[in-house]
């Protein structure tokens, strides 16, 4: 079993393809697995790097196959950190209109942000918004 203060570290550059990183989450999920990570908390962030690459993709790379995105995960026994990072022209994450808003419940957008949000600890946007810090810690009891 590794120590509470091992880190494993992933780092790739992935086409902007939606099927480009799928191999790039099953290795994250199941290195967490290894780590005694639980079932619930492996589906928040299943679908939250989900969520984040390929917003990265369709959004920020506008799946322009010139465009890359890159993806650093650090990994621990109590710890899940991610930068996922586009070559698109940024955004705004404040103008994201809220989801669970009455006016905004027929509308497509937002709903990733929310679930990303609501799956992880923490949450930072950085560089104009091409790139997305998310982070899952765990409390001693997993």
């Amino acid at each position: 079993m590794p120590s509470k203060n091992t880190t494993e570290k992933i780092a790739c550059e992935l086409p902007s393809s939606l099927s480009a990183y799928l191999d790039f989450v099953q290795e994250v999920l199941a290195k967490l697995q290894s780590l005694g990570w639980k079932k619930e908390v492996l589906f928040g962030i299943h679908m939250a790097l989900e969520e984040t690459i390929s917003n990265a993709i369709r959004h920020g790379n506008k799946e322009d196959p010139q465009k890359k995105v890159h993806l650093e995960c650090e990994l621990s026994l109590t710890r899940f950190w991610a930068k996922i990072c586009d070559e698109g022209e940024g955004y705004d994450p404040d103008a994201v209109p809220d989801c669970c808003s009455p006016e905004n419940l027929d509308q497509p957008g937002g709903r990733g942000l929310r679930l990303i949000r609501a799956y992880m600890t923490t949450v930072e946007h950085s560089d104009c918004g091409r790139c997305l810090i998310m982070e899952k810690l765990l409390d001693e009891g997993g």
